[in-house]
């Protein structure tokens, strides 16, 4: 690896000790190679339908990350951060599902007839659905997108923290963002200059419940 930072395979042990980060050091970069490295494996994460509806923003650029803190409530975290990952959905997603079908349909993963039964009703179900329905189904999405990512990123020794604390409307402008990609987390990734705080869980018995509620 290019960089001197911890890093860890072991699940239970990036589960355990990625923590949410707002410190980093404003000189560590990280190669646009290894930022796609990151994204080639989150984005095997599962999605509804295999819709695959996030999108994504990277922004590297200093200039750019010194705007994008006004807009992000003055959180120094993604000027200093080496990338700052804007998570993005498409919210015509299943305009892209015939390709997505064919793809498998030529890797062997599925007939040709499957597929033209099933990819109709599909583009026909989500095109029907309401603004709000359709929302709940990409922001679901997006968070499984964006957990992958936090964990792939601590596995190889950086640190991030999920953002949802900024001005939708003023980064859609800064960033040119089209009128169908709807912004859902800023993910700053980098080298934590210091450690994220640890934090505790409410008891599992207060949050779990059997079967069903008496």
């Amino acid at each position: 690896m290019s960089h001197s930072v911890l890093a860890s395979n072991d699940l239970f042990t990036l589960l355990k000790e990625r923590h949410s980060v707002r410190h980093y050091d404003p000189d560590f970069v990280i190669s646009e190679e290894e930022i796609k490295e990151m994204l080639e494996l989150a984005v095997k994460a599962p999605s509804s339908s295999n819709s695959q509806s996030w999108r994504f923003i990277v922004v590297t650029d200093k200039e750019l990350k010194k705007q994008l803190k006004p807009v992000s409530n003055n959180q120094q975290q993604v000027e200093d951060a080496s990338a700052v990952v804007v998570v993005l959905s498409d919210l015509k997603f299943y305009d892209k599902l015939d390709d997505i079908f064919t793809s498998a349909v030529e890797a062997g993963f599925m007939s040709q007839e499957i597929k033209e039964n099933y990819v109709p009703n599909a583009v026909k179900l989500y095109a029907s659905l309401s603004p709000e329905r359709l929302m709940e189904v990409v922001s679901f999405d997006g968070g499984l997108v964006a957990m992958q990512l936090m964990l792939i990123a601590k596995s190889k020794g950086y640190d991030t923290v999920p953002m949802a604390g900024y001005d939708k409307e003023k980064l859609k402008e800064l960033l040119n963002i089209p009128e169908n990609l709807h912004p859902l987390i800023l993910l700053p990734i980098g080298k934590a200059a210091q450690p994220g705080r640890n934090t505790t869980r409410l008891p599992l018995e207060d949050i779990l419940t059997w079967n069903r509620f008496e």
